[in-house]
């Protein structure tokens, strides 16, 4: 192989590995949010519209218009003003303002 050709094969690698990258930054700041007592749609950490039915994340939990996480094994917990669900199904909290 000459040198022009492994130039294109690392580059072509590197593009491609940066592709897979995108979404997985993107669904670290994807999710649900409850604000004022309702729940909130994030998308790139921006509040984008209400919550409008019931919605399950990638670990199985699912993540109910009243505040409510049911996670893949049943267990059921209420999330907090303030609290996050990623779509990986991961909670954490906001930040404070």
């Amino acid at each position: 192989m000459n040198y022009r050709n492994i130039t294109l094969a690392v580059v072509g690698l590197a593009l491609s590995l940066s592709f897979l990258a995108v979404p997985a930054m993107a669904e670290e700041k994807d999710g649900v949010m409850l604000k004022d007592g309702k729940m909130w749609r994030l998308q790139d950490g921006k509040e984008i519209g209400r919550m409008d039915r019931e919605m399950t994340m990638m670990n199985g939990a699912r993540v109910m218009m009243n505040g409510k996480m049911m996670t893949k094994d049943g267990k059921e917990m209420q999330l907090q003003e303030g609290q996050m669900v990623m779509l990986n199904g991961k909670m954490s909290e906001a930040a404070k303002k």
